[in-house]
Parts: structure tokens; C-alpha cells; sequence
């Protein structure tokens, strides 16, 4: 079974104004002369961390990371102006511009995996080739079945700690309740509830209970960003019109495409890699038996470092 890379530090690290409120944290790793390959993070408002560099061999990939809007190192923090799924594919076409690449590969997982599809379907001509884990479509039974009603019958104990913060008339409507806690003026509201929906999220994750990816996801930086960001996109739907991502999926068909997805993936059911399988026939998918939601289960980073592995045979 294949590991991850071995660890690297950036040979470049850069903070790039996008807009007047918006600056994003921008890295490269690896070899500067590599196949160039955008690691597009989860969330919305996930944020990258150093493990993200090494799912790529770095003698042969030039390794780009940003955080999106208003997360990780890019600022202002939690910020939900001028923070939309359109804004996030100009901000990652202003870096492309900004670092001299014609194209690149995009690597994205969950609501990476949603943005780089949008991004794929917008530049088709600046992508060489898509690696999507755990997909997400963004759809609105999609949102349904993490924020309302499907995840919490498999998860009815912790479902009860995501409840806790919203009154019980509120209950009916999970994701306008959070909405409003989450953008409300009582910070100590809003911290708690966002810690409760960050850790429903990292408990949802993996196959088996990691008390130390639920301890990264219940900090304080990483949970408002996370919660409030993601809110305000998914009562929005992703700023995306229904089944969009399906719907434009003629002018990615010509793009190299590899998706795994675990088999056990509660936060991003297995449907939605398959009906995407379905709309690109000439894309390869692997169902990792033993696996659930996190870009780490063993069995995940195995699947995505051999896939690197043979994209970065064929764009050599």
C-alpha cells in the first residue's frame, strides 16, 4: 500500500491580493521546473495544512497550495463578503495568471473536488487533468443528507452534540438555524455553534474515530472558518444552479479524470462520484472498500498517490 510523500517546506510562500478586502495565502513546493498541479482544499473554508504537499512526487510536480477566501492564512478570517464559488474560480485563474502557468493539473476533494469541476467547466483549456476525491455535487439532497436527515441516522449520537445549539423549533430547517447563529452579533453563540457544526463534520469523516482530526476541527480558527464559510454557501446551494455540475459535464469530457471515493463515505454518499462516473465515461473510478470521507483513511491516500503517480507518467 503506498504512503504519503515524504515531508517538504515551500520554496515559495506569498500572500496575493485579490480584491480590496480579500488577500490569500499562495505556496510552491517541490520542483519549480514539475508538472504543475493546484491542490484545491475542502470546506468551503477548510484551509490547507503542510500534509497536503505530499501526495505528489516532488522531483516531478511543481506543488501549489492556497487557502480560499477567508480561511487558513488568507485574511480577513471568516469573511463572508465577496465570497462566492464565482469569486473563488476568478481567484484561482488571478494565482494561475500570477505564477506564469499555462496549465495545470487540479487535485480537489469534497467541496475541492466541487470547485475544481466548476474551475474545469469554466477554463477547460487551462486544465490538464483532474484527480477528484470524495465528490460533492452540491446538490440540494446532498446538503439534505448531512445538515438534516441521512448522516444522523447513522451517527444518532453524535447527531444529539449538533443539535445541542439550535432551538427545538428551529430543527426543521438545520442549515437557515445555523445560518443565523453563525452570522449573529453574540459571539459566544456563534463560537459554540460553530464548534458543534465543525466537529459533526470531523466526526462524519473517517471510517474509524480519530479523536485527533475532531480535536483540529473543534479549534476555534479552524471551526469559524470552516462553519461560517460553509453555511453561507450552502444556504446558497454553492452559488450553483441545480445539478450544474452534472449539466456542463460535455465540456470536461476531454479532460483526463481519476475520482476515489471511500465506499463508506458518510459526509459525501457514494452516489454522487457514481453519477458523475456516469456523465464522463472515459474517467476512471475507484471505490476504496475500506474507506470514508477523509483524503487520509489509508486506503484513500493509497488510491490518490498511485493516481499522481500515473498522471504525472502520461503529462510528462
Amino acid at each position: 500500500m503506498r504512503t504519503l510523500y515524504p515531508e517538504i517546506s515551500p520554496y515559495n510562500e506569498q500572500l496575493l491580493a485579490v480584491d480590496n478586502t480579500h488577500t490569500l495565502y499562495v505556496e510552491e513546493s517541490g520542483n519549480p521546473q514539475g508538472i504543475p498541479v493546484l491542490f484545491v482544499h475542502g470546506g468551503p473554508g477548510g484551509g490547507t495544512s503542510p500534509e497536503q504537499r505530499r501526495f505528489f512526487d516532488p522531483e516531478k510536480y511543481r506543488i501549489v497550495l492556497f487557502d480560499q477566501r477567508g480561511c487558513g492564512k488568507s485574511t480577513p478570517h471568516a469573511c463572508l463578503t465577496d465570497n462566492t464559488s464565482q469569486h473563488l474560480v476568478a481567484d484561482m485563474e488571478q494565482i494561475r495568471q500570477h505564477l506564469n502557468i499555462d496549465r495545470w493539473m487540479l487535485f480537489g476533494g469534497s467541496w475541492g473536488a466541487t470547485l475544481s469541476l466548476l474551475y474545469a467547466q469554466t477554463h477547460p483549456e487551462r486544465v490538464s487533468g483532474l484527480m477528484l476525491r470524495g465528490v460533492f455535487l452540491c446538490r440540494p439532497q446532498d446538503l439534505n443528507w448531512l445538515y438534516q436527515e441521512g448522516a444522523s441516522r447513522i451517527y444518532p449520537d453524535h447527531w444529539q452534540d449538533y443539535l445541542a445549539p439550535v432551538a427545538e423549533a428551529d430543527r426543521g430547517d438545520m442549515l437557515t438555524a445555523y445560518y443565523r447563529l453563525l452570522t449573529s452579533e453574540n459571539e459566544i453563540a456563534r463560537l459554540s455553534a460553530a464548534k458543534a457544526w465543525s466537529i459533526w463534520e470531523g466526526r462524519c469523516s473517517t471510517l474509524d474515530p480519530k479523536a485527533d482530526l475532531v480535536e483540529h476541527y473543534g479549534s476555534a480558527h479552524v471551526a469559524l472558518a470552516m462553519a461560517r464559510i460553509e453555511a453561507h454557501y450552502f444556504i446558497n446551494k454553492g452559488f450553483l444552479d441545480t445539478d450544474q455540475l452534472l449539466r456542463d459535464t460535455d465540456k470536461i469530457s476531454h479532460i483526463k479524470t481519476t475520482i476515489v471515493h471511500g465506499r463508506y463515505d458518510m459526509v459525501c454518499p457514494l452516489d454522487q462520484a457514481y453519477e458523475l462516473y456516469q456523465q464522463l465515461p472515459e474517467a476512471e473510478l475507484h471505490i476504496v472498500r475500506n474507506a470514508g470521507h477523509s483524503v487520509f483513511e489509508p486506503g484513500i491516500v493509497d488510491n490518490l498517490v498511485r493516481a499522481t503517480d500515473t498522471f504525472a507518467c502520461s503529462l510528462a
